[in-house]
């Protein structure tokens, strides 16, 4: 059974956005989620009721679920998060070394054919999306 694309699915018959399923080993479900202005906490209430209700349904085990947003420092999952986010400043790990370095932080730039450029110190650097390990928002305050 695939728990994300029930969650993504449910979420989305709400208007909501998954942005990430985490599961831990100690029976942990976190949900981050999002929606165009924000997530407010009658949002996750929803949500919750709904996926807690869809796990019973389901057969799903877990022993708590945790639904939240995805916060300032939202992670960066898709190849639409990142068209999405372009312009912005996030941090970047990669599986593999590129020029002899895993971590980067720089300006999002444009996404081809799976690769994005992202502007670091003034340079634009080639990353394909492959090689992401994480990446996440980098709020500037």
């Amino acid at each position: 059974m695939d728990v994300a694309r029930l969650v993504e699915t449910t979420l989305a018959g709400l208007g909501y956005e998954l942005v990430d399923l985490e599961m831990s080993g100690r029976g942990l479900m976190r949900v981050l989620m999002d929606k165009p202005g924000g997530i407010t906490l009658d949002d996750c209430e929803r949500a919750s009721n709904q996926i807690t209700r869809l796990f019973a349904v389901e057969e799903v085990s877990y022993d708590r679920l945790e639904v939240s947003s995805p916060g300032l420092d939202r992670p960066l999952k898709k190849e639409a998060d990142f068209v999405r986010f372009r312009g912005e400043k996030a941090h970047l790990k990669l599986r593999m070394p590129l020029a002899g370095r895993k971590n980067f932080t720089g300006i999002l730039g444009e996404v081809r054919d799976g690769v994005l450029c992202l502007e670091v110190d003034g340079d634009q650097v080639l990353i394909e999306l492959s090689n992401l390990d994480k990446a996440r928002l980098a709020p500037v305050f």
